[in-house]
C-alpha cells in the first residue's frame, strides 16, 4: 500500500509540474519566446514515462521488503529544492527549452550559484526514488538513460541561452 500511495504521489507531481509547464508555456509564446530542442523533447518525455512504468514492475517483479526511510526523506528534501527552483524561474519554468531575446538569464534562488540546478534535481530523483523502494535497476537503468538525455539537452540548453 505505501509503495502504491508513494507512486500516485510521484504521478501526481508530475501532472502538477507539466500543468504549471504548460501555463508557463503559454505566456512563453505570447511574449515571443523561441523553442528549442524540439526534436529530443519526446524523448524526454518516453523517459520519464517508462521510469514509472520500471518502478512498477520491478517493484512487483522483485517485491522489496519495505521502503528506506532516509531516501524517503532525501526524496522530499529535493522535492523542496525543485520548488525553490519552479519558484525562482517563475514564468521561465518549464520542461521545454524556451528563449525570449534579450531577457537576461535568472540569477536568484539557486541559480546564484549553479548554471542548472533543475538538472541536479533531476538527476537525483532518478537515483533516488528507485531506491526508496531498493528498485536498484531501475536506479542504475534510468540514472544512465538520464545521464545521456541530459547530455543532449544541456548541449541544446546552453545554445538557447547562450552560455
Amino acid at each position: 500500500m505505501t509503495f502504491i500511495l508513494f507512486i500516485a504521489f510521484i504521478i501526481f507531481l508530475r501532472i502538477g509540474e507539466l500543468l504549471i509547464s504548460k501555463s508557463n508555456e503559454k505566456w512563453l509564446l505570447q511574449n515571443n519566446a523561441v523553442e528549442y530542442g524540439k526534436s529530443h523533447y519526446p524523448f524526454i518525455v518516453a523517459l520519464h514515462v517508462l521510469f514509472i512504468a520500471s518502478l512498477i514492475v520491478e517493484y512487483y517483479t522483485r517485491q522489496p521488503l519495505a521502503g528506506n526511510l532516509c531516501f524517503l526523506l532525501l526524496f522530499f528534501t529535493l522535492l523542496a529544492f525543485k520548488i525553490w527552483v519552479i519558484m525562482s524561474l517563475g514564468k521561465f519554468w518549464n520542461t521545454k527549452i524556451y528563449h525570449i531575446s534579450n531577457i537576461p538569464l535568472i540569477k536568484k534562488g539557486p541559480y546564484k550559484y549553479l548554471k542548472h540546478p533543475n538538472y541536479i534535481i533531476v538527476i537525483t530523483e532518478i537515483a533516488i526514488i528507485p531506491l526508496v523502494f531498493q528498485l536498484y535497476y531501475t536506479a542504475i537503468l534510468f540514472s544512465i538513460l538520464n545521464a545521456i538525455m541530459l547530455f543532449v539537452r544541456i548541449k541544446e540548453e546552453n545554445k538557447a541561452l547562450k552560455i
